[in-house]
């Protein structure tokens, strides 16, 4: 069976491309353009503003955007800004108070940014620009008013150097200028392309490589030959794991994860030989500590395309996975997350030591330092629960005696209960644990090279866990996993007698949670008769001082 060829849904542009104001747009295009007047007829100043980027892209695609970027021809930002808030208010319109968001070039702010909001949309203006770089930086060491074309031309790919300008209600694309083949031709013809020769645009700044693949998956375009070659070459390769902050990685990343087709960007990853640029910069210490070599990349591409093929079946002799599992995934944080989770599958068992020869799991190091990511999306704390939990869960048979003995309600019940597998602490489910178990499983069985799934092995892998959770549902276990144990702490040491808690009493807490497992009907008063019984067995031992301890006071 194969899967790399699944239908892709590539996003197409309307007939006639063409740009559709909403009444807001509308609105505010009028105000910009009457503000533009006053000033020239008021104070002489003359500006020109065009929409630019992302916003002009998403509505030739007939997509909407809240998000308005204004860039303008001889003026600053931040007064251009201010006049247009005042000019506003005349008109009625209600607009906030200007910010001014300063430079950080970490952050691909290389320009004063003039923010504020009008009719509820965001607005930020800034000048058109020309950037120079030299070095081994990213960010541009010179910086100037520049053109539209020179604007146009230092972006990332030409569908977001678009303008739309605002007096002439029209679009503008100033890359035709600089390539035979132009924004408004790579849009309608489904096309990831640099405005500048792609391997200068990636060595100006490498960030646009990982932004072109992100747009490559987002819209099911096409990369262009020549730049495909570009990202392949060791020296770009090089430059985007020393000239790109780790952050700014990471921030692609998620976006690429969080986005609409995450199985085709880890795909694109794979194809174009980034993975080790992007998964495995981690500083020398960690490096040189893991347990054992990282693996093959190609797993984590194989994990990605078994999810996505479990997360959207298509008609083929492979079973249906159980809903009950597909059901968390309907989350946007837990997709991500499990597709994250299944890039990372080459770090799958691997270990590194502190200096305290405290061993980690090294998928939480690739999180933390390749990626820095932390807790947000349940990252750094929910990924390396999926891969312990895959442990616990692994081919959950029902005769097994992992979930048979003493009764499996008591057996099931505690492993869904265990903190690794289902915790809203690190965004963990018991269901999402078990479908990165299900395609940790799957793995074997498919044959990245040649594309082929083994579907009779697939098959009764998938039974195994749809029979694993249709149990769960018999049992009613799924209405337990978050349940309180049946008595808490006082109740449990007045029941036995106790005058303090301690170690002891944890223990206790979870004979109770054990106990109401295998006693799903019973009450309080039965489990307290039940601990009374095994106090009087000795099966439970109060281990606590006969009197409180006291300290001496120290003396001069």
């Amino acid at each position: 069976m194969s899967l790399l060829s699944r239908t892709s849904y590539p996003v197409k542009p309307p007939e006639h491309l063409q740009v559709i104001l909403t009444d807001i747009e509308e609105q505010i295009c009028v105000l910009v353009d009457g503000c533009t007047k006053h000033l020239k007829t008021e104070e002489g100043i003359e500006t020109t503003c065009r929409i630019a980027g992302g916003w002009v892209r998403d509505k030739l695609l007939g997509a909407e955007s809240n998000d308005i970027d204004i860039a303008l021809s001889d003026m600053m930002g931040e007064p251009f800004a201010e006049h247009l808030v005042k000019f506003a208010r005349t008109q009625g319109v209600v607009a906030s108070e200007v910010a001014k968001i300063e430079k950080n070039p970490d952050q691909s702010k290389h320009l004063e940014t003039a923010t504020f909001r009008i009719l509820d949309r965001s607005i930020d203006v800034v000048n058109l620009r020309s950037e120079e770089y030299t070095g081994d930086s990213r960010i541009p060491n010179q910086v100037t008013f520049g053109t539209p074309l020179q604007d146009a031309l230092r972006r990332d790919i030409t569908i977001n150097a678009l303008f739309y300008n605002i007096h002439t209600r029209s679009v503008e694309d100033f890359t035709e200028k600089a390539r035979p083949y132009w924004g408004i031709h790579d849009l309608k013809n489904g096309i990831v392309r640099t405005p500048l020769p792609p391997r200068e645009t990636f060595l100006d700044d490498p960030l646009r490589v990982i932004r072109c693949v992100r747009f490559a998956s987002r819209f099911d375009f096409a990369m262009e030959p020549e730049l495909e070659t570009a990202v392949k070459d060791p020296i770009i390769q090089a430059a985007l794991r020393t000239k790109v902050s780790r952050e700014r990685v990471g921030e692609e990343l998620t976006k690429m994860v969080k986005g609409r087709n995450p199985r085709h960007a880890i795909q694109l990853l794979h194809d174009l030989s980034l993975f080790a640029s992007v998964f495995s910069v981690l500083p020398n210490d960690i490096s040189s500590a893991l347990s054992s070599p990282v693996q093959d990349n190609a797993s984590g591409l194989k994990a990605a395309v078994l999810l996505d093929t479990v997360l959207h079946p298509s008609p083929s002799k492979l079973p249906a996975v159980h809903p009950t599992m597909l059901s968390i995934s309907e989350d946007p944080s837990c997709a991500a997350r499990l597709f994250l989770a299944a890039a990372l599958t080459p770090y799958k068992g691997i270990t590194y030591s502190d200096r305290k020869k405290k061993p980690h799991p090294a998928v939480e190091a690739a999180i933390r330092e390749s990626l820095k990511l932390g807790t947000q999306n349940h990252f750094l704390d929910g990924i390396p629960a999926l891969f312990a939990a895959a442990e616990i869960l692994q081919l959950p048979r029902l005769d097994d005696d992992r979930f048979a003995l003493p009764s499996d309600r008591v057996a099931i019940g505690l492993r869904l209960r265990d903190k690794i597998v289902h915790n809203s602490n690190t965004g963990s489910h018991w269901t999402s644990s078990l479908l990165f178990s299900l395609v940790q499983d799957l793995l074997p069985h498919y044959d990245l090279e040649n594309d082929i799934l083994d579907v009779d092995r697939a098959s009764g892998i998938i039974a195994i866990y749809n029979c694993f959770v249709d149990r769960v549902l018999e049992l009613k276990l799924q209405d337990v996993v978050d349940a309180r144990p049946i008595l808490d702490g006082r109740e449990v040491s007045a029941a036995l007698g106790a005058q303090r808690a301690g170690p002891w009493l944890g223990q206790v807490l979870d004979q109770v949670v054990e106990w109401q497992l295998g006693h799903p009907h019973q009450t309080k008063d039965d489990c307290i008769a039940w601990l009374r019984t095994q106090q009087a067995a000795g099966k439970i031992i109060i281990n606590q001082p006969s009197e409180p301890v006291t300290k001496k006071l120290r003396t001069k």
